[in-house]
């Protein structure tokens, strides 16, 4: 019991309540952005190259929401410039995951973008929010 304990306490459920919101507002833009760029800029067959624009709007969002509230009280124990390179290369697992997750929803099972993309990134949060919290601002 005291290990379970000590592990809840290691993932600090506030933090990742925050982490969370944040996540969300990025599912958000996420969605918005990639509405937008495969709708009017590119057009449905290039979703991919929506989403890959749509995920890199979003990591900025997340990053400034996260430097400036979910980890405000770390953003001292390295450079800003730093820490926005770490976030970003802490992306690259959950960014691949979640654009195979697009890919294959979409492709191999025939569900529309829209909602594949929500499994998506549902499917890197906890990938990302390990790699924030213990490398990024550590």
């Amino acid at each position: 019991m005291g290990t379970l304990r000590n592990f809840i306490n290691l993932l600090e459920p506030m933090r990742f309540f925050k982490f969370a919101v944040v996540g969300g507002i990025g599912l958000l833009v996420n969605t918005a952005v990639l509405y937008l760029l495969t709708t009017y800029v590119f057009g449905e067959k290039l979703y991919m190259l929506s989403a890959v624009f749509s995920m890199e709007v979003s990591i900025l969002n997340n990053f400034i929401l996260n430097e400036y509230w979910t980890f405000r009280d770390r953003a001292g124990k390295a450079g800003f410039l730093t820490r926005m390179l770490k976030f970003h290369g802490s992306r690259l697992l959950g960014a691949a995951t979640s654009l195979f997750v697009l890919y294959a929803l979409t492709d191999f099972f025939g569900i529309y973008y829209l909602v594949s993309n929500l499994v998506a990134v549902a499917a890197g949060t906890a990938v990302n929010y390990l790699t924030s919290n213990f490398w990024v601002w550590e």
